[in-house]
């Protein structure tokens, strides 16, 4: 399956972002898929995720109660909201998936699919 990321830019901080991973080649539908971003000199971390069957999601600490992972299957896309940004989640977002359920949603090495990632950049 090819992913491709897309919604990043610029934008200040409490406002507002929607990322958008597309699917080609396969549906998402039996698809764990996690969002991870990079910020410079820093480790790709994990942001969030959606389980397979969608019937669950999963957050980092850092942007629960801010940041919602969706799937519109119609459009074989899993997006992000991204509300109330701060300039820490300045970084470079990809999105990711594996067949099936991964073992640790938090982990990128258990994500055999990757995009091209997109850069999201929040000013103070």
């Amino acid at each position: 399956v090819q992913l491709q990321a897309s919604g990043g830019g610029l934008v200040q901080a409490g406002g507002s972002l929607r990322l958008s991973c597309a699917a080609s080649g396969r549906t998402f539908r039996s698809y764990t898929v996690g969002w991870f971003r990079q910020a410079p000199g820093k480790e790709r971390e994990f942001v969030a995720a959606i389980s397979w069957n969608g019937g669950s999601t999963y957050y980092a600490d850092s942007v629960k109660g801010r940041f919602t992972i969706s799937t519109d299957n119609a459009k074989n896309t899993v997006a992000l909201q991204m509300n109330s940004l701060r300039p820490e989640d300045t970084a470079v977002y990809y999105c990711a998936a594996d067949p099936g359920a991964v073992r640790d949603y938090r982990d990128r090495a258990y994500y055999a699919y990757w995009g091209q990632g997109t850069q999201v950049t929040v000013s103070s």
